[in-house]
């Protein structure tokens, strides 16, 4: 298969209670017609951006029973699913967020916790 843009985003795997996202193109001009450098924007404290990959949630800790160690131990992780999905609009705490260059482009690994707020297309 050879590796495009659309799907090389498939071999990533996020881990845990952590989205992926794509930041939004911010407009360079300020309301009152002012151009900014690129790197105003990033300093800001809030960011957004569309989220493409989500991890599987928060693990939930298994019961030990010392009685069935002679089953076999083939049960799977059970997760918290997350609040966020693919395609959200998320608005998230830059401060939390881990800024990662995959191919030529700049994606934001976040914690859910650093999620202020979630826009979603389709009715809650």
């Amino acid at each position: 298969m050879e590796l495009t843009s659309e799907n090389r985003l498939r071999k990533l795997i996020v881990v845990g209670d952590r989205v992926l996202v794509r930041p939004k193109k911010s407009t360079e001009k300020t309301a009152s017609g002012l151009y900014l450098p690129p790197g105003v924007q990033e300093k800001e404290s809030v960011q957004t951006g569309y989220i493409i990959k989500v991890g599987p949630g928060y693990p939930l800790p298994m019961p030990i029973d010392e009685d069935d160690a002679w089953k076999e131990n083939d049960e799977k992780i059970k997760y918290i699913p997350l609040q966020a999905k693919e395609g959200d609009l998320a608005i998230f705490l830059q401060k939390g967020a881990i800024e990662v260059m995959y191919g030529n482009e700049k994606l934001f690994i976040v914690p859910q916790s650093s999620i202020l707020m979630l826009e979603r297309e389709e009715d809650l």
